[in-house]
């Protein structure tokens, strides 16, 4: 498993794929499939059988995964995809955007 270096709560931007340009903040990131969802990208729609919790049942669109590589990093403060490094500040690693040189 790699690491990596986009978390829950980042905005991202696609940068591949068919969704190339669309950017959302990331609701999930799956570690061991390399993929995260990312909210109003790569929207699909499921069936759903009825259940108790959903009576009607029906098709409900919702967020699918996206590969890691086909997401960028959005700095919060240029709102240009960047790159990120880390820094140890203290006894703290950070994650530094490489083109900014800003704490995210």
């Amino acid at each position: 498993m790699i690491k990596l270096k986009i978390k829950t709560g980042d905005t991202v931007r696609v940068i591949a794929g068919d969704h190339k340009g669309s950017e959302g903040t990331v609701l999930r990131v799956l570690r061991e499939k390399n993929k995260a969802i990312v909210e109003g990208v790569n929207i699909i729609s499921k069936h759903v059988k009825p259940s108790a919790s959903n009576p009607q049942g029906g098709i409900v669109k919702r967020e699918a995964a996206i590969h890691i590589s086909n997401i960028a990093l959005v700095d919060t403060k240029t709102k240009e995809v960047t790159k990120v490094t880390y820094k140890v500040e203290g006894d703290k690693k950070v994650r530094v955007s490489k083109k900014s040189n800003q704490v995210l």
